[in-house]
């Protein structure tokens, strides 16, 4: 079917500028969410049991943010794409190193994960100023709640 069966609420051009800043959050979250489970099953060190529990609790947030920006997509007419040969190729945060990794290291990669995820979201926010209030909101309502996440595993550092 290469014709939407929903129509949007925006401008076309609107729609175009919305559709890119929503694909490309979707693909970063999803990026997010294996990441954090990737460290979730490979950190080890004193800290383990609280890393390792901080780490789902950011895997959560993400799959939540994840099913909203899909939804918010398909509200605005635009089929959302998670496949995982999409995240592969445009995903935009940092990669994550393979095999065990101490807490502190797990600690660092994900504060560095997070600090360049929101400033995507953020560029995304500047981007949805004219185009999309509504989008602009929940990505504004993501980047809070991966700033307190931030903010959290910056504080395992102190």
């Amino acid at each position: 079917m290469s014709k939407s069966p929903i129509t949007s609420p925006l401008p076309e051009a609107d729609k175009k500028t919305t559709a890119a800043v929503l694909q490309a959050t979707l693909v970063d979250l999803i990026d997010l969410s294996l990441v954090a489970k990737q460290a979730h099953w490979n950190v080890v060190g004193k800290n383990f049991r609280s890393v390792h529990l901080q780490l789902d609790e950011l895997v959560s947030t993400a799959r939540e943010y994840v099913d909203q920006v899909a939804e918010r997509a398909n509200a605005i007419g635009v089929s959302p794409n998670g496949k995982a040969k999409t995240v592969v190729e445009s995903s935009g945060i940092p990669d994550y190193p393979e095999g065990w990794r101490s807490d502190e290291q797990t600690v660092d990669a994900i504060v560095g994960i997070l600090a360049a995820l929101i400033q995507k979201l953020r560029k995304g926010i500047d981007e949805t100023d004219k185009a999309d209030l509504v989008t602009q909101d929940l990505l504004i309502e993501i980047t809070r709640a991966l700033e307190e996440a931030h903010w959290m595993w910056q504080a395992q550092r102190a």
